[in-house]
């Protein structure tokens, strides 16, 4: 585990619950399209040939926007209580599990700012990871190695009892039903995301957190 890899966790999960909370800008897209890295996890918007066609705005708004609207809004459900409840029913009240875990590390919704109704939410859950990961670079920094390994047990526990457990469907669905290469890609790439870095949490707190793994 180095600080590099755990930069490069926060960089990603901030990069995908971006992609996700809200519609997509012009700034968020010069963001992918100037780091070659980032960029080569779009392979299909890389080479898509309206990109170089047609100006950012018009892309944005023709076509990156209608795409959010019909993935989040309209053709499929990004929330998690959607897929848990029996009655398919988005619980955007108290009883909601995530308010809880929230709450007791400090991380606040607004969601009108967001523009989401409930905060199980797959791009707020991806956001609580960037926070965590965030965090887990503080700790790095300064040496508490009881600190690295508890913020990674929580995260390794939000991914398995949380985004693992309803994000493959709707990354699935998203994909298939996605019109632009950018959240065709964009749903590839996080699905394969979290699946990897349950793994990669997995063993770093096999290799490094004996002591303190319960």
């Amino acid at each position: 585990m180095t600080k590099e890899e755990t930069h490069n966790r926060t960089a990603l999960y901030a990069l995908i619950s971006r992609l996700w909370i809200k519609e997509v800008d012009c700034d968020f897209l010069k963001t992918i399209q100037s780091d070659e890295a980032i960029l080569a996890m779009f392979p299909d918007y890389q080479t898509w040939q309206k990109r170089t066609e047609l100006p950012c705005e018009t892309l944005v708004s023709a076509y990156y926007n209608v795409d959010f609207t019909n993935l989040t809004m309209l053709d499929l459900v990004p929330y998690e209580s959607f897929y848990i409840r029996e009655d398919q029913m988005i619980e955007s009240g108290g009883d909601n599990p995530v308010i809880t875990l929230y709450n007791d590390y400090g991380f606040r919704v607004e969601l009108d700012v967001a523009r989401v109704v409930s905060p199980d939410h797959i791009g707020v859950e991806l956001e609580f990871m960037y926070m965590l990961c965030n965090a887990q670079q503080k700790a790095i920094e300064t040496a508490d190695e009881m600190g690295v390994c508890e913020l990674m047990k929580i995260q390794r526990t939000f991914l398995k009892e949380h985004l693992l457990t309803w994000t493959p469907m709707f990354l699935i669905n998203a994909k298939r039903e996605s019109r632009t290469p950018l959240y065709h890609n964009g749903a590839e790439l996080t699905l394969e995301f979290l699946l990897s870095d349950f793994e990669y949490l997995s063993a770093m707190i096999g290799h490094h957190c004996h002591d303190m793994e319960k």
